[in-house]
This record gives structure tokens, C-alpha cells and sequence, in this order.
């Protein structure tokens, strides 16, 4: 199993990155992914999620209408597009995935670093 971020990198404040996170050895189309981020001296947190069949999203309050979380089922792939960045955005970002059903099974990604600065 293995979820492989990318797209990370030092973008200037205002600006935009498309991170992606390409899966693969487990059925993608049957697991909810998200996108977390740990921030310098900061908790992991949730920033977005995404259903197994796309079509229910989540945003946390301080990326909604600047962020989008889609997939491609056909090729395994979840995005994470993020606009009109800030420094606070700074972290690094973390690709997860949870199985549906009654018995959970989840797997994290390696982390891909966003730097917001000028």
C-alpha cells in the first residue's frame, strides 16, 4: 500500500499549488480521502475530505472558498487545489485514507512540504 504525495513547495503569499496523492495497492473507489497538515509547533489537523464517490466534500473553515479536494477514481489520484495562499498555510501536508464500512482501515502518505512566503 502506499500513498505518494507531490506538488509540494515555496509558492509567495496570494499565490497557488496543486497537490496530488496517487494510490495505490487497495481499492481507492471504496476509501473517503482527506487531506490533513501540521503546521510549525502546530496539531495535525483536517483540511478537507472527500467521499468515496466524490460527491460529498468537507472543508475546514479556514481554507473553505479558497481550497478544493477532488478525485479521479479511474486513476487512483485524489487533488488538493489550493488558491490565494497565506503564510499561515505553511505545513506540511499529509495524504489519508479510510475505508468504508463497519471495520476502518486507514493509511497515511508521507507528507509533502507547502512553504507560503515572500
Amino acid at each position: 500500500v502506499q500513498l505518494v504525495e507531490s506538488g509540494g513547495g515555496l509558492v509567495q503569499p496570494g499565490g497557488s499549488l496543486r497537490l496530488s496523492c496517487a494510490a495505490s495497492g487497495f481499492t481507492f473507489s471504496r476509501y473517503d480521502m482527506r487531506w490533513y497538515r501540521q503546521g510549525p509547533g502546530k496539531e495535525r489537523e483536517l483540511v478537507a475530505r472527500i467521499s468515496s464517490n466524490g460527491a460529498s466534500t468537507y472543508y475546514a473553515d479556514s481554507v473553505k472558498g479558497r481550497f478544493t479536494i477532488s478525485r479521479v477514481n479511474a486513476d487512483n489520484t485524489v487533488y488538493l487545489q489550493m488558491n490565494s495562499l497565506k503564510p499561515e498555510d505553511t505545513a506540511v501536508y499529509y495524504c489519508y485514507a479510510l475505508s468504508e464500512g463497519t471495520v476502518k482501515v486507514n493509511y497515511w502518505g508521507q507528507g509533502t512540504q507547502v512553504t507560503v512566503s515572500s
